[in-house]
């Protein structure tokens, strides 16, 4: 009797460790289920990742391909035009000869600069220079500063100061032959005064006589671009320092100047580039060997360049280069320190 009492305790704790069992598996396999649909989640989006990765690069590459399709042909023009003849310039400039091409190091550059007509181009090309640009800024901002104030015959006064640039440069050349010849009208209206009768061009005035023609060549599109920089010049800035009692003086110095100063540089730049390209007028007028005040650099280079010595033009050529590139990243470190704040 006790063996039969004890069959249905036996019997439930049978199917209690069976449903155990069972509830066991059941969570094994639950887990398993989990586990394997988490790993194809991420399977899947790897595969994504992968794909969406594959379609940015190629259209990157595609994107890539095209800009450089298009800047190609500019490529190409400022390589054969630009980059192609500078290094052949370098490799004039340290060689003997284009025959025999044996290198001789800086040999070259010290024929330059024991050169007499060299040292006289590059002494008067830098007086020009120093003198001119910084008159042709300084004028030009001048003018321009004049007409924003509304004075009468805005326009006629514009107009007067861009009719340079609409005159042929030969034109202008025998206008100003008109005016400074020994006989012309400049010492005409002297002698009438009582002065003296001066060859303007052939005396140690001549550089006088190509700054005057500069400025006046220059002065008008130096003064269209400040004006476009004055009038964009925030007007609220200068309606507060008025209301602040500030003076036009003050006004100007540290408010406009302060906006003036990207325009400044790029003026000042061209003005530069503009006063290397004062031979043409120069030549016109007094041709190849002009009194010495007037005999610039590229008086030297084309003189060089036709008797055939390429090895010293290249050398001349290279130092004149470095000395733009010298003045153009004073002018920018310049630029930068005074003008960074308003650009920011």
């Amino acid at each position: 009797m006790d063996k039969m009492k004890k069959i249905p305790e036996k019997i439930s704790g049978s199917a209690e460790k069976f449903n155990r069992f069972l509830r066991r598996n059941a969570a094994g396999q639950t887990d398993e289920q989990n586990r394997g649909l988490k790993n194809n989640i991420v399977n899947r989006a790897k595969r994504i990742k992968h794909l969406a990765y594959k379609k940015s690069t190629r259209k990157t590459i595609r994107e890539t391909a095209v800009s450089w399709a298009f800047l190609l042909p500019s490529l190409m023009g400022v390589l054969t035009f630009f980059v192609i003849p500078f290094c052949v310039v370098v490799f004039y400039s340290v060689v003997n000869n284009p025959i025999q091409k044996e290198f001789v190091g800086f040999f070259n550059f010290e024929r330059v600069f024991v050169n007499n007509a060299f040292r006289q181009a590059a002494y008067n090309t830098f007086m020009f220079s120093i003198i001119a640009v910084p008159l042709a800024v300084a004028l030009s901002l001048f003018l321009a500063v004049v007409m924003e104030s509304g004075i009468p015959f805005k326009s006629q006064f514009r107009s007067f100061f861009l009719s340079p640039m609409m005159v042929p440069i030969a034109s202008i050349v025998l206008i100003w032959q008109v005016l400074f010849h020994f006989n012309g009208i400049i010492n005409v209206i002297s002698m009438n005064f009582g002065g003296p009768k001066i060859d303007w061009l052939k005396s140690d005035k001549a550089q006088i006589v190509i700054v005057a023609l500069f400025l006046w060549k220059n002065l008008g599109y130096n003064m269209i671009l400040f004006m476009a920089a004055l009038s964009s010049v925030p007007k609220d800035l200068i309606e507060v320092a008025k209301l602040e009692s500030a003076t036009d003086r003050q006004i100007f110095w540290t408010i406009k100047m302060r906006y003036l100063s990207s325009t400044i540089l790029f003026v000042t730049i061209m003005s530069l580039i503009n006063s290397f390209k004062v031979f043409r007028e120069i030549y016109l007028m007094t041709g190849d060997y002009p009194y010495k005040t007037l005999y610039m650099m590229q008086h030297f280079m084309n003189n060089t360049f036709a008797s055939v010595d390429y090895q010293k033009l290249s050398a001349s050529a290279i130092i004149m280069a470095l000395v733009i590139v010298v003045l153009m990243l004073i002018m920018f470190n310049t630029e930068n320190r005074y003008g960074k704040d308003i650009e920011g």
